[in-house]
This record gives structure tokens, sequence and C-alpha cells, in this order.
């Protein structure tokens, strides 16, 4: 008989994990959540389990971001990964890649977790909403390049009013939907104003975003229910339509979107005004415009009719103003010819005055006035020089005269 093997116990943890892994390279755990912890690492460990049985499972840290938020106690989740050993404890675990929801039950208890949160944290604010453009004249469209959306947004746009669409092509459902999602909003929102200039063009910077898709079941629309999508969009600068599933379909996003659209036909008629209907509101005013300015020209017309009617006319005004003129010439004619007569009384008066005391009127009295040959009164008999010639006034004329030599000694 031959004599068994003699292995290592690392030789045979790692053999017990070759198998495991050659046999197992890719399953789907279905089971309960039990003691989920990140560990400072960034590693997540946790437990599925069932009625009798329990899995140990592992998370790494590249992976820990997407699928740690999913991991609530006791909610039931789908986990794919790889069956793996780890020998030092001796115990086989499920390595984790991604995980999801199992069942409505458990996604609609998660999306209410995840709608409670957000709203706590005031993402859902009206007063965050941002208002949309009048008419924005580029869309940018995140949604699926094939299939009827785009093709049913396009349609819309062209029949209403024809804007600049630019299509981002994401996947709306499946692995890796949600960042591809969330790429395609903040990628929008990086363009810079001036757009962004590529090999195949200039793209310019779309001023509104319709993240679209069209109806399916709940766990078909669950990327719109993602939490980074849900964030993606509320920091959005440009401000978004929803337009996820029919009518009666909420997602996540519709929450947090500044619009939602009961369908992507709806956001394409949301997001831009019907263009025959501007021209025909534009006609109304214009004639609206033109009847008031009407109006308010025959009623100035009217009030300027009243006021000439009331206003005296000119001939009226200037022969007012003549008889005024002629009125205060003759009252300055008066004025004046008052203050010459009073001036004449004083003047009159003066001379009378002057009269009553002058020498004329003394020598009309038969007396003289002699005077010198400087024509200077000689009032004294002493002050006339023999030899020199005198005038002798009269009241009629006056006379010259020669004094003798010896006059001067016979008036002493």
């Amino acid at each position: 008989m031959d004599e068994p093997v003699v292995f290592s116990v690392g030789e045979i943890s790692t053999l017990v994990r070759q198998t495991m892994e050659g046999a197992f390279p890719e399953v789907a755990v279905r089971g309960e959540v039990f003691g989920a912890k990140r560990n400072n690492s960034g590693h997540v460990y946790f437990a599925l389990k069932d009625k009798e049985n329990s899995l140990s499972a592992v998370c790494w840290r590249g992976n820990a971001e997407t699928v740690f938020p999913l991991l609530k106690e006791g909610l039931e989740v789908v986990c794919y990964g790889r069956i793996s050993a780890y020998g030092a404890t001796s115990h086989y675990q499920l390595i984790v890649s991604r995980a999801e929801p199992a069942g409505q039950g458990a996604l609609l208890q998660l999306l209410q977790e995840r709608k409670e949160k957000l709203q706590k944290e005031g993402l859902f604010d009206p007063a965050r909403k941002k208002p949309l453009p009048f008419l924005p004249s580029v869309i940018g469209v995140i949604t699926s390049p094939t299939g009827a959306v785009i093709r049913d947004i396009m349609h819309r746009l062209d029949e209403r009013f024809a804007r600049h669409v630019v299509l981002w092509p994401v996947a709306v459902q499946g692995d890796g939907a949600a960042e591809q999602i969330c790429q395609a909003v903040s990628g929008f929102n990086a363009i810079p104003a001036e757009g962004l200039s590529l090999p195949s063009g200039l793209v310019p910077r779309p001023n509104l975003l319709i993240v679209a898709r069209g109806g399916g079941s709940l766990e078909d629309l669950w990327c719109f229910n993602e939490e980074n999508v849900a964030r993606a969009v509320a920091a959005s600068d440009i401000p978004v339509i929803s337009a996820v599933g029919h009518e009666t379909d909420t997602t996540l996003i519709d929450f947090v979107s500044d619009l939602r659209a009961p369908t992507p036909t709806a956001a394409a008629e949301i997001a831009v005004p019907v263009r025959s209907d501007l021209q025909s509101r534009l006609l109304q005013q214009k004639r609206a415009l033109i009847d008031k300015t009407c109006h308010i020209l025959r009623e100035k017309k009217a009030a300027a009719e009243t006021l000439k009617y009331r206003m005296p006319s000119l001939s009226s005004t200037v022969e007012q103003w003549i008889q005024r003129l002629d009125d205060k010439e003759n009252r300055l004619r008066m004025a004046w010819k008052n203050l010459f007569g009073q001036a004449q009384a004083r003047l009159n008066a003066t001379k009378n005055l002057l009269d009553a005391v002058s020498y004329v009127r003394v020598l009309e009295k038969g007396f003289a006035l002699v005077t010198d040959h400087k024509n200077n009164p000689l009032t004294r008999a002493e002050s006339i020089m023999p030899n020199k010639t005198i005038t002798l006034h009269f009241a009629d004329g006056q006379i010259k005269a020669l004094t003798l030599p010896q006059q001067q000694e016979l008036f002493k």
C-alpha cells in the first residue's frame, strides 16, 4: 500500500484555496446581511445568512465604496464574486465584487432609506432648484444612444423648436450604468463656457441637461436610484430635467433634479416652447402694442384739440400785449410829464427867489454897480485907483469910465 503524500499545512491551504477558486470562479449568492463592518484599511467584512447556514464574505477596498452602502443589517442581497479560502483560520469565504438588493421589497426598503438620508441633507429642498432657461441654445441629453428615447426627444424638439443637442451615450441599466451616468453629468458640467475643442470639432457647453430612459421594472431603473447618481445630479451647475421611465415610475434623481418630466417626450416639451406659439404670441403683442400706441396718440390729439380751444388765439394775445404796451407807454409819458411839471414848479420858485434877491432889482431902483477892468465889484471908494477904467452897470445897460488922477483925493 502506497504511503500518502505528506503536505504541509500551508500546502494544504493553498490547494484548498486553488480548488475552490477553480470550482467557483464566479458565483452569485443570495442571503441576509449580518455583521457588516468596514476595517480601517477600507476593506469590508460581513456574512450572508439564510435560515440554517452562514457564509463569510469580504469586499476589498476597491469595491467597498459601492458595496458597503447596500450592506444593511438583515437586508436580503445578492452578492457577486468568487469563492476562496483563508488559510490562517481554515475557512472559506466569498470575495465580493458587487452587490444588489434581492427582490422588490429589499429594493424599496433601500430606496426609502436613501430618500430619507438625502432629504435630511437638504438635497430635496425646493430652494435648491435652479430655474430652467426659457429657450436653451444647447441641450445635453444623457441616455442610451440606441432605442426610442433619443429618437423621441429629437423628434419632439424638432416639432416644437429645434435646438442644438449634444448626446452623451451611457448604459441605462446593468453593470457600470450608474458610474457612466455620473461621468456624463460631471463631464457636461466640466465643459467651459466657450466650449470644448475636440478633434471632431467644438463641443458647446449645454445650458440644460436631460437624463432620460424608457420604462422598466424597479430593477431595470435601479441605476437611477443609486446614491452617487443622485448626488451627481444634485451637484450639477447646469439645470437638470429627469425623465426616467413612465409617468408612474419614480426614481431617486426625480427628487434631486430641478424638474421631473413624466416621460422623455414630456421632457422635450418642457425644455423648449413651441416656435409657432411664440410667433403667434409676438404677433399678438405687436398688435396690442400698436393698438395701445394708437389709443395714446388719439388721447393726446384730443387733449391737444381741447387745449387749443381753451387757449386764446395768437393774434388776440399779441393785440392784448400791444394794448398793454400802449397803456404802459401812456402811463410812463404821464409820469414823465408830472415829474417834469414838478421840477418846473421848483425851478420857477427858485428863479423867483433868485430874482427877489438879485442886484438887478436894486439897479432898477436907481442904483449902479461899479466893477473894475476884471469885472470885480468895487464896493468901497478906496478900492478905486486913479487913471483906471471902471464899468458902471445900470438897469438898462453899462458904460465905461476913466478915473481921474485926483479922484481918489476927492473921496477922502
